[in-house]
């Protein structure tokens, strides 16, 4: 049966003590991102494009959205296949190419998985198990690039 599922947020940006966009310079790319009952998300445009960059911007969502959903079908697929995974980190990169008119698009994005799991735990299922969590991340699936997943397991703690 098939589901579908509906997500709500309120991106807010305000002209307030700036000019608004009377021209290019003169307004701020500050804003924030909201979801009912959550903590908002300052965010601005990358700082190539006259934005904050203490703050997060759209293409460092993208990689993180990218990033944090392969994650979690990744810790699914081990808690269901036997495989305890101790710590997951991923340094993962996207890269966007700019063309002349000043558009752009995502080309590639690299996920670089460093999992430790219990000694006890089958480092070569762990490993497979990225390519299933892959096939199944909503936001993998709905982008027009590839995403490459560059993997390390390691064992955690006494073999």
């Amino acid at each position: 049966m098939e589901k579908t599922h509906t997500y709500s947020t309120d991106v807010h940006w305000s002209a307030a003590g700036c000019e608004g966009t009377k021209s290019y310079r003169s307004y701020r790319r500050d804003h924030t991102i909201a979801v009912e009952g959550k903590p908002e998300i300052a965010a601005s445009s990358d700082p190539a494009f006259r934005g904050d960059r203490t703050r997060y911007n759209p293409e460092e969502l993208l990689v993180a959205s990218l990033s944090s959903c392969h994650m979690l079908w990744y810790l699914h697929l081990c808690s269901v296949n036997g495989v305890t995974v101790i710590d997951y980190r991923d340094r993962a990169t996207g890269t966007m190419r700019e063309d002349a008119e000043g558009s752009g698009r995502f080309v590639r994005a690299e996920l670089r998985p460093e999992v430790a799991v219990a000694p006890d735990s089958d480092r070569a299922r762990a490993l497979s198990l990225h390519s299933e969590a892959h096939r199944l991340c909503f936001i993998a699936q709905s982008v027009n690039f590839p995403v490459e997943i560059s993997a390390d397991i390691r064992t955690f703690g006494p073999a």
